[in-house]
């Protein structure tokens, strides 16, 4: 503890509380996710862009969702690993890196809320408004969602980890797998009224909102269906839909414990756990929830692997 004592600028971090005889195990799952979110994201954007059949806009606008799921996985997965193997007692990190760490995980987060938003409304435009779909999703409206979606993340968060940085610290300890924003003004001895109302105010509009304007877009979509003698309309709004839908629900349910469990000081541990999930679960499920329930996507999927199959029987 004599670089802790020694150094102001210097913390302690809990990190992930395993035992010895469990590391090896824990090391080794947290690695193939990490991997398989990688591998799984990161591929479908390829796929994406080598397919000039998926150049629309609904598939552009889920590469960012891939692209967000790498970042929030890498800016916390790797250092969950360095730790492992590393005595809690000596698991140090510099406040700049803790403060870069804490930015990049409520980055992702919030990410994730704005572009779900602008996808529900791309899929509000294409089955409310099908006529005008190719005059209204242009390549242009969907690099103006896009960077939308992050300035709003963006400013939300810079605003938020601004309040933390001007604190002044007291404590050492980081409580938490993982440097995020109440972790870091914890350590504060100051009066921390407006980080606590600024931060719940964060929360409460980027759920509130996100759940008002998604809700409200599925209702439109229900009445629209409901009144369409189409089937085929309807089931391909419905099918591609859900997928949205489920990953939305994921989303929100995970990030909605979080912030109602660091309310509770005594349930900090099902907190810690339930801030892991949050980074891991939805960035490795996303990628299988629309990789296989939407159908373009799972039928090119099966072409190259059909192809990939193909070319290793003729080198036989």
């Amino acid at each position: 503890m004599d670089n802790l004592s020694s150094n102001s600028d210097v913390l302690l971090m809990e990190g992930l509380k395993v035992s010895p005889q469990s590391s090896i195990p824990a090391f080794i799952l947290l690695l193939l996710i990490y991997v398989f979110i990688v591998v799984s994201n990161i591929g479908l954007v390829v796929l994406i862009a080598m397919e000039t059949s998926l150049h629309e806009p609904m598939y552009l606008l889920f590469c960012n969702m891939n692209v967000n799921d790498v970042f929030g996985a890498s800016s916390i997965i790797p250092r969950l690993l360095s730790d492992v193997f590393t005595p809690m007692s000596r698991r140090y990190i510099h406040y700049i890196d803790c403060a870069i760490q804490a930015f990049c995980t409520h980055f992702h987060a919030g990410a994730s809320y704005s572009v779900l938003m602008v996808m529900a409304f791309d899929r509000y435009v294409a089955i409310c408004d099908p006529l005008r779909y190719a005059t209204v999703m242009t390549n242009r409206m969907v690099v103006k969602l896009s960077l939308g979606a992050w300035a709003a993340a963006l400013v939300f968060v810079t605003i938020l980890l601004g309040l933390t940085y001007r604190l002044t610290r007291c404590r050492r300890i980081i409580s938490n797998p993982f440097c995020d924003n109440p972790s870091l003004f914890k350590l504060s001895c100051q009066d921390l009224l407006i980080n606590h109302v600024y931060g719940l105010g964060t929360a409460v509009i980027i759920l509130g909102s996100s759940l008002c304007s998604i809700s409200l877009t599925y209702l439109r979509i229900a009445m629209v269906c409901l009144r369409s003698s189409n089937k085929a309309q309807i089931s391909k709004a419905l099918q591609t839909c859900a997928s949205h839908l489920a990953v939305f629900l994921l989303l929100l349910f995970s990030g909605g414990i979080i912030t109602v469990l660091h309310r509770y000081p005594d349930l900090s541990d099902q907190r810690k756990m339930a801030s892991i999930l949050f980074h891991v679960v939805p960035p490795s499920m996303n990628a299988i929830i629309y990789g296989l329930q939407i159908k373009a996507i799972r039928l090119k999927i099966i072409d190259l692997l059909g192809r990939k199959q193909r070319t290793m029987l003729l080198l036989r």
